[in-house]
């Protein structure tokens, strides 16, 4: 495929379940820790995402669908009536962009810690994430989660229908389920994690159990049409050690196929990945990719090469994650082969109000 050819093809339109997008170019979710304490999504929320409308679809960053699963301080959450309508503001003012978003939904997992949920964080097994952990106090130690009961996990998987069913009423088109980043459901799929002796432990087709039951409830309660999910194969962020990543997701694509999903999302996507290319193989539906891109450096072209590469392996949309962050026009910049702004301060990131999250320059329409 030709660079004229592949950058026809990542502006055309595209189908995802029942919308229509204007081109094939997706805002991955991105934390960004600006929403209360409590998780409430604020106004200056709202402002960010509406000047990033003109992306394809955006994927709202990671929201808990209950306390346990809080991650870090000051990330959002979607299981208070509060926490519905601080999203209904963030929805209302990109739908009046022109903007179409869906929620991802993310339960850490043993990535908390008491000091900011002020509960013992639940995980598979009792293992503790190797590492120290940031909270309102600071980076400390790692706790060992409580290994989660039988009557944990339906509770939990209750807690995702729940927060799909707060995420449609909150004006968003959908969610995506987050099984990817060393999180809860990452962590049922990891041999490392994972070591119940029980029907959610033990071989693939127990330990991808969690997640096939998260993903069936997520699309009872809203519909399967209105529902994505995340992995990241291979990832070993957060400790993770999945073991036998070639058997585990074409073990969880093979349960998932036919139940009719809006969309399959691989981060950190290689097209020349023996893995990714079994699940495009796989995945009967749409296929978003999120590729790796430099850690020091946002392309010159915004990411488009590296989307190109990953449309020709089979992907149906791209996902970028810092392009979007540092450049709310990036698709105007990317139409007209403009620069593109860098991250300036990796750590805004992360914390901070308006700078470094809603003070990133446009170009000049006119110039």
């Amino acid at each position: 495929m030709t660079h004229t050819t592949a950058s026809r093809k990542i502006f055309e339109p595209a189908a995802l379940g029942a919308l229509t997008l204007p081109h094939r170019l997706v805002m991955a979710p991105l934390t960004r820790n600006r929403a209360t304490p409590e998780g409430v999504p604020t106004p200056l929320m709202a402002t960010y995402y509406a000047q990033r409308a003109t992306a394809g679809l955006i994927i709202a960053e990671a929201s808990t669908p209950n306390p346990v699963g809080q991650t870090y301080p000051d990330i959002t959450a979607i299981h208070s009536p509060a926490h519905v309508e601080g999203w209904r503001r963030v929805t209302e003012a990109v739908r009046a962009e022109g903007g179409r978003m869906i929620l991802q939904l993310q339960h850490g997992g043993r990535v908390g810690h008491p000091d900011t949920s002020g509960l013992t964080p639940v995980a598979p097994s009792p293992v503790p994430l190797p590492e120290t952990i940031h909270t309102p106090a600071g980076r400390v130690p790692s706790v060992v989660p409580r290994e989660m009961t039988a009557e944990d996990i339906r509770t939990t998987v209750a807690d995702f229908a729940r927060a799909a069913r707060n995420a449609i009423e909150a004006g968003f088109e959908g969610v995506e389920v987050h099984s990817a980043n060393g999180h809860l459901l990452h962590q049922f799929l990891a041999a490392n994690t994972n070591r119940r002796t029980d029907a959610y432990g033990g071989p693939v087709d127990r330990r991808i159990r969690f997640v096939v039951e998260v993903a069936d409830a997520v699309a009872e309660a809203i519909g399967p049409e209105r529902v994505g999910l995340r992995v990241s194969p291979g990832n070993t962020v957060n400790g993770i050690e999945e073991g036998d990543t070639g058997a585990i997701y074409p073990a969880l694509v093979g349960a998932l196929a036919g139940r009719g999903l809006a969309y399959l999302h691989v981060g950190y996507a290689d097209p020349d990945s023996p893995v990714f290319q079994r699940i495009r193989k796989d995945w009967p539906g749409t296929l978003i990719a999120n590729p790796v891109l430099p850690k020091d450096r946002i392309p010159d072209d915004g990411g488009l090469a590296h989307g190109e590469r990953l449309l020709a392996a089979g992907a149906d949309l791209i996902a970028l994650g810092r392009p979007f962050l540092a450049n709310p026009d990036l698709i105007h910049r990317m139409r007209t082969g403009a620069p593109v702004n860098q991250v300036r301060d990796a750590y805004l990131m992360y914390v901070g109000g308006e700078t470094g999250y809603t003070d990133y320059p446009v170009l000049d329409a006119d110039a």
